[in-house]
């Protein structure tokens, strides 16, 4: 783990407490990818399988603290992020620990997210977070959020 994600993940488990009963883990950031595990054990439902509700959670995360890496990476600190809208499926079952990622959008688009914050003093950024089954590939979770930043 390198030193941006011991210090997000600080941040999350001291600014949002539910991330450590979670058992949320900051496992990787780099090459602007972020990489959330979830235990299954600490987040199984009634059918064995992860539940829902801590899959959703997991991908806004990861969308929020892909932001939040992002923004201290080109020198915004005086910002807050918000969610505020979030597109989610859930196509396969998550049967074992899971994986959230979140990489970056298209430059374009972060660009004009950077000036609209800059002139404005808000801006929204949409990301998209997948959610595997921890040493898979196949998406069991998709999110699309949409995320404020605002002074």
């Amino acid at each position: 783990m390198n030193r941006d994600s011991r210090y997000l993940e600080s941040i999350l488990h001291h600014d949002i407490p539910l991330t450590r009963d979670m058992g949320l883990k900051v496992l990787d950031w780099q090459a602007l990818e972020l990489r959330l595990h979830l235990p299954l054990e600490a987040n199984v439902n009634h059918k064995s399988t992860m539940f829902g509700g801590s899959l959703y959670c997991g991908a806004v995360l990861a969308g929020w603290g892909w932001l939040h890496l992002r923004l201290k990476e080109v020198g915004i600190e005086d910002g807050h992020i918000v969610i505020q809208e979030g597109q989610i499926s859930y196509p396969l079952p998550v049967t074992g620990d899971a994986v959230a990622i979140c990489g970056a959008p298209d430059e374009k688009v972060w660009k004009k997210f950077l000036a609209m914050y800059q002139r404005y003093g808000r801006a929204r950024l949409t990301l998209d977070t997948r959610v595997v089954n921890a040493g898979q590939d196949a998406d069991a979770v998709r999110f699309s959020g949409q995320y404020v930043l605002h002074r």
